[in-house]
């Protein structure tokens, strides 16, 4: 079995631009499989293993889905989330914990503030704190619980990596990625995390976008709930129509709307170029317009500022 994707093998996959110097180099492995499964394309080493962080919660909603909860589009988004804590995401979160019988104390995410932050700026004018319900993970954790309830299984503890939700959600996960996950970790927020290679990540993606069509559609209908107005993979999926999701230390998956799917780690961690990378090799498959990519790649988050104005851009290298 292959190790952890490391600097050898690793390729540039963006460059970042200032006054046309390029000043730093985003290395990583990035792996294209066409709709019917076949590799289109490959840089650096897709079988090297990873740890897909939050772009595993797509498994977890299908796992929560198969013991048996019921979810409202909206729902099915925000569980599948990695939510900026705005009201309007939190308010979707209270809607799977109360139709499930459970209020926010049943939640063990670390008390955070919002990732976004004018939802941290208005807890902070009302005179408010960080809160377990406002972690970025909140919704894919009342997933969690609205699984366990609907399927009989004791909601304490249902973070301990022995609890038969994350069993189920790693059979999802070795379905639909063709691999069995090869270890497991503690995620950010305090579940479990398995590693898996690039190559079998963007295969999960790709089987579970098939399988799983009303997932599909409520991701593409809701892009604001499953990160945030303005984020990248809210931005990806409203510009050229992707079912996107994004994991924290630089990855991110796509499945264009024919079922050609991307998937990239950054190996530096950053999170300011795998969606840009994605998109750029999904359009170069020719599986997303090219105007709406191109108009994704030009827009302002990519800029680099220099006096607060664009002096240079993140390039990608595809």
């Amino acid at each position: 079995m292959n190790g952890p994707l490391d600097a050898a093998g690793s390729a540039p996959l963006a460059v970042v631009e200032r006054s046309g110097f390029p000043e730093s180099v985003h290395l990583g492995a990035a792996v294209v499989l066409a709709p019917d499964g076949a590799e289109r394309r490959r840089i650096g080493d897709p079988d090297r293993l990873i740890y897909p962080r939050s772009a595993l919660k797509p498994f977890q909603t299908v796992a929560a889905l198969r013991a048996g909860a019921r979810f409202t589009p909206e729902q099915l988004v925000i569980v599948t989330s990695s939510h900026g804590g705005t009201p309007q995401h939190l308010e979707v979160v209270r809607e799977v914990l109360q139709a499930a019988g459970l209020g926010e104390e049943a939640l063990r995410t670390p008390e955070s503030w919002p990732s976004a932050t004018e939802a941290a700026r208005e807890r902070v004018r009302a005179g408010l704190g960080p809160a377990r319900i406002t972690m970025n993970c909140s919704g894919n954790h009342a997933g969690m619980l609205a699984g366990s309830v609907a399927a009989g299984w004791p909601t304490d503890g249902y973070l301990d990596p022995a609890h038969p939700i994350h069993a189920l959600a790693a059979e999802v996960l070795a379905e639909y990625g063709g691999a069995t996950p090869a270890h497991q970790g503690v995620d950010g927020c305090g579940g479990p995390v398995w590693a898996v290679s690039v190559g079998a990540l963007a295969e999960g993606h790709r089987r579970l976008v098939a399988d799983q069509p009303e997932l599909a559609a409520a991701i593409r209908a809701y892009p604001d709930l499953i990160e945030g107005p303005g984020t990248p993979t809210s931005r990806a999926i409203a510009a050229v129509g992707v079912v996107a999701k994004s994991g924290a230390e630089g990855v991110f998956a796509a499945v264009a709307p024919d079922g050609t799917t991307a998937a990239v780690k950054v190996l530096d961690g950053s999170g300011r170029a795998p969606a840009a990378v994605a998109v750029a090799l999904l359009a170069d498959a020719g599986a997303v317009d090219r105007v709406a990519a191109d108009a994704y790649l030009d827009d302002l988050p990519l800029a680099v500022l220099g006096g607060g104005e664009p002096v240079g851009r993140i390039r990608v290298l595809s």
